[in-house]
């Protein structure tokens, strides 16, 4: 069984159990936040699609932790002029766990 749902502006495909990184939500760390906005979900013998949501289905997760990714470098250079302009950028996430889909 798989859902796919949106969180915060992103499309996810989230088995039970399954951990994702995700764009920062504004949750404690062991809490357990909903998601109403399912788009798909899929059982063994049939699937629901949405327009553009799934009424009534919903997906629980936890959240296990915040953290940064890894360091982006944005270098932009032309030639024979002497300009050089250099910019690091690190995005935070959250790493939750899927621990109910339905």
């Amino acid at each position: 069984m798989f859902a796919v749902v949106n969180i915060a502006g992103t499309q996810f495909k989230v088995t039970n159990n399954s951990k994702h990184y995700v764009p920062k939500l504004n949750a404690e760390v062991e809490t357990e936040i909903t998601f109403d906005e399912v788009l798909l979900v899929s059982e063994e013998t049939e699937t629901k699609v949405g327009a553009p949501f799934i009424s009534g289905t919903k997906v629980v997760a936890k959240v296990l932790q915040h953290l940064k990714d890894d360091k982006v470098i944005v270098f932009k250079k032309k030639r024979r002029i002497g300009y050089r302009k250099l910019n690091g950028h690190r995005q935070e996430l959250t790493q939750i766990q899927i621990t109910q889909i339905g």
